[in-house]
């Protein structure tokens, strides 16, 4: 798909050997398919540019606004500055994908975005486990929880998608790269449903403030569609072997899989209380027992 505007030869090949090879209706067809795919790429590049304006200095921002909230007896931010930090790695590896500048940085730019996904998706894992647990095992997570075990979690989050990249990169050709790739995106899958579905099951006993319930079952809810909307697309082009120069789906994919930092900024607002607590409090579907406002938020 990143060669998707370096067809010139292509067509043009394909254009002096129509007589020869087309008919004069297959040359016709060939071009309007080549058209409409170039539109579609087209579209795809202005969409991500405006990705990139948009996510880049928003995120930076969410970045710093977060950071207010990391102290000794709340550990979630730091997970989610660190799937904020990935998100810039994404953006910023989409410049130079954009940029197109040669061949070997658009190389090197692809294979750093895979790294701020797979790590983005790592530290989501980490953001819905750690949400389970608040509710599910509260004493036994007031107790364990700390800054220096959620910064080694975060270095081996950081040291784990890099070194599996690195490996499968020069050991195994394209088509495993992308089945592997597919294969560890579809790992965290059941971890998500286990994690809303157990806590959604704890609720009842949990002693956790009606406030906080809320907000940690509209994240896990979030983390959950965010990964299914937007990565399960890619996941099922690479599984169907769709990756190519000129499939609108694999196009398609690969920009849904672009949309994820802002999809991650409304983390950040479900991290904080106020208007949210009242928009959750309006929609939410069962009612709560607002009893233990006075208990200590995990």
């Amino acid at each position: 798909m990143e060669d998707f505007y370096d067809n010139g030869t292509l067509l043009n090949s394909s254009f002096a050997d129509s007589n020869n090879t087309y008919d004069e209706y297959d040359f016709h067809r060939m071009m309007s398919e080549y058209m409409y795919f170039a539109k579609v790429g087209f579209i795809a590049h202005v969409v991500t540019r405006v990705i990139i304006c948009i996510g880049l200095p928003l995120t930076l921002v969410a970045i710093y606004a977060v950071y207010s909230l990391v102290r000794n007896d709340h550990v979630a931010p730091i997970y989610v500055i660190n799937l904020l930090i990935s998100d810039v790695i994404q953006l910023c590896a989409l410049i130079f994908v954009e940029a197109r500048i040669d061949w070997e940085t658009l190389h090197i730019a692809y294979f750093i975005h895979n790294y701020g996904v797979a790590a983005s998706v790592c530290f989501m894992v980490c953001i819905a486990v750690e949400r389970y647990l608040v509710v599910s095992c509260p004493l036994w997570y007031r107790y364990k929880r700390s800054i220096r075990t959620s910064v080694v979690v975060c270095v081996l989050v950081w040291a784990f998608p890099l070194v599996w990249l690195l490996i499968f990169q020069f050991w195994v050709n394209f088509k495993v790269i992308n089945v592997l790739i597919s294969v560890f995106l579809l790992l965290p899958l059941p971890v998500f449903i286990f994690s809303l579905g157990g806590t959604l099951k704890a609720l009842s006993a949990s002693r956790v403030p009606s406030d906080e319930k809320r907000r940690i079952v509209a994240i896990l809810v979030l983390v959950l569609l965010i990964y299914t909307l937007l990565f399960m697309p890619r996941i099922i082009c690479f599984l169907a072997d769709r990756d190519g120069y000129f499939d609108p789906f694999d196009i398609l994919s690969f920009l849904f899989v672009k949309f994820s930092p802002l999809a991650d900024l409304v983390l950040y607002v479900f991290m904080r209380a106020g208007i949210i607590d009242k928009l959750l409090a309006a929609v939410c579907c069962c009612r709560m027992d607002s009893n233990d406002a006075n208990i200590s938020t995990a």
